[in-house]
C-alpha cells in the first residue's frame, strides 16, 4: 500500500501585515467618486482606494457617481483579502513577511494575471528575477486619439521600488 502525504503550502497561514496594509492604503488615494486613473480621458475607470471599476475610461455617468467612505473601506478590505488568497494560491515557496506583503501589494494593483510572471520567478527561488520583473512594471496602457499606447505611470515607480525591495535583500529575505 502506498501512502501519499499531502504537503502543505509554506505560506498557507500568511496574511498581509497591518503595517503593509496601512502603507498600501496611504499609497492608494481615497477618492470618493469614480475617476480616470491617468487623468482626464486617460487610463482606467477607478474609484475609492485605487479600485478598478473596469478597463477603459469612465463614462460621463460614472464620473458623476459618488461612493461612500464605508463602501471604499469594505471594498479595499475585500480586494486585499482577494490578493492574499491569490498569493497563497500561486506561491509554493517560503516567503518572509515583507515578501508576502510586497506580492499582495503587487497583486492588489495588477491582479493575479498581471502578477503571474513575478509568481513564476518567486516559485523558482529567483528573487533577483522577481525584483527585476516587478521594477519593470511601471507602464500602463492608455488610449489617445483612438490609439492604444503604453506610458510610464509616475505613481508606479516608487510603488514598484518598494514592492521589489524585499526580493533584493540578501538571500531574498528581509
Amino acid at each position: 500500500m502506498t501512502v501519499t502525504v499531502a504537503t502543505s503550502n509554506p505560506i498557507s497561514g500568511m496574511k498581509m501585515s497591518p503595517e503593509a496594509k496601512a502603507r498600501m492604503r496611504a499609497t492608494e488615494k481615497n477618492v470618493y467618486k469614480y475617476y480616470n486613473d491617468m487623468g482626464k480621458d486617460k487610463g482606467h475607470c477607478t474609484w475609492g482606494a485605487g479600485i478598478l471599476a473596469h478597463k477603459g475610461v469612465c463614462t460621463a455617468e460614472e464620473l458623476g457617481r459618488k461612493v461612500s467612505v464605508k463602501s471604499v473601506d469594505q471594498e479595499f478590505e475585500s480586494r486585499v483579502a482577494d490578493a492574499e488568497r491569490a498569493v497563497r494560491r500561486n506561491i509554493n515557496v517560503l516567503l518572509s513577511q515583507a515578501q508576502f506583503d510586497a506580492l499582495c501589494s503587487l497583486t492588489y494593483n495588477t491582479g493575479p494575471t498581471g502578477a503571474s510572471g513575478t509568481y513564476g520567478y518567486v516559485n523558482e527561488n529567483d528573487f533577483e528575477g522577481a525584483a527585476r520583473n516587478i521594477a519593470r512594471m511601471i507602464k500602463v496602457e492608455v488610449k489617445e486619439k483612438g490609439k492604444k499606447k503604453m506610458i510610464i505611470a509616475p505613481g508606479l515607480i516608487k510603488r514598484r521600488e518598494e514592492e521589489s525591495a524585499p526580493f533584493r535583500a540578501k538571500q531574498g529575505k528581509q
